[in-house]
Formats: C-alpha cells, structure tokens, sequence
C-alpha cells in the first residue's frame, strides 16, 4: 500500500522546494480528491485536524523541526510505489493546488467542513492543539458534494 510519505516525495520530485506545511495540505488534497475519483484511499495513514489545517502524523514525524524541504530525497517516500491512477491524482493536484501558497491552502482547508467538523466534535477552537481524525468518509463526502462550479479547475 502506498504511504503518505510516498505521495510527499512525488510532490517534492515533480513541485520542487517548499514548506512542510505546504507539502501537508497537497498531501491531504491529493487524499481527498484520490477519496472521489477513485473511490479508495490513496494512502491509508492518519490525517488529523490540527490548529494549520490537515495533518499527516507520520509524515510530520519524517520532517518535524524542518521548515523548508529541497527534495524527495529529504523523507525516505518512495515515488515508484505509486500506481499511475495514483500519480495522475497527485499530478492534478498540483496543477491545481501547487502554485497556491502554504497559507492560502491552510486558509483554505479552514473555510472546509471535515477539518472544522472533525475539530468540532473535539471540541477545539481555532488555534487551539489538538489531533481530532479527518476520516476518509468526511473528505468524501464533502469534496464529492462540490458541485462541478466549485471544483471546475481540479
């Protein structure tokens, strides 16, 4: 099975440098939209809800106390366990989302429902710490629910 990390060193192979947290949010995209397309995980580790937006815990264990990640080479992903469906995911996402910067797309997951609703059922308020699970049925169901208007470039 494919891991986050993997999807994470095919974003930095094909996007170049970026922030760690930039890298999160097109790692949980590509998560969601890979949820609607394909109707399976692209990957199957945790993504929680934290005060920035959506987090992958093992990935942040790979890249914690990092700000700026050069490289594929800087997490230990493996770019080659991606099915082609799978890179064709993660490719539109970038055409979509990767130009975007790291606090437009943390910005954006805000405004979204399955990282407010996940923090909610915590009970955590913005900013406040706290690993509340984005679960694969709450992206699904948001992410499929745009309509084509609001997902027409992706």
């Amino acid at each position: 099975m494919t891991r986050a990390v993997d999807v994470a060193a095919h974003i930095l192979r094909e996007q170049g440098p970026m922030t760690a947290m930039k890298l999160q949010k097109l790692v949980y995209y590509s998560q969601a939209w890979h949820l609607v397309w394909e109707e399976e995980p692209l990957f199957t580790d945790r993504i929680e809800a934290w005060a920035n937006g959506p987090v992958v815990p093992t990935l942040y264990q790979r890249h914690r106390q990092r700000w700026q990640l050069t490289g594929a080479d800087d997490l230990g992903g493996d770019t080659t366990a991606l099915t082609e469906a799978q890179r064709r995911t993660v490719d539109v996402i970038l055409e979509h989302y990767g130009s975007k910067p790291a606090n437009w797309l943390s910005e954006l997951t805000h405004r979204e429902s399955p990282w407010r609703d996940a923090r909610s059922a915590a009970g955590l308020s913005d900013g406040e710490r706290g690993n509340a699970e984005i679960t694969h049925a709450s992206m699904y169901e948001y992410y499929d629910g745009l309509t084509s208007t609001d997902a027409q470039d992706i």
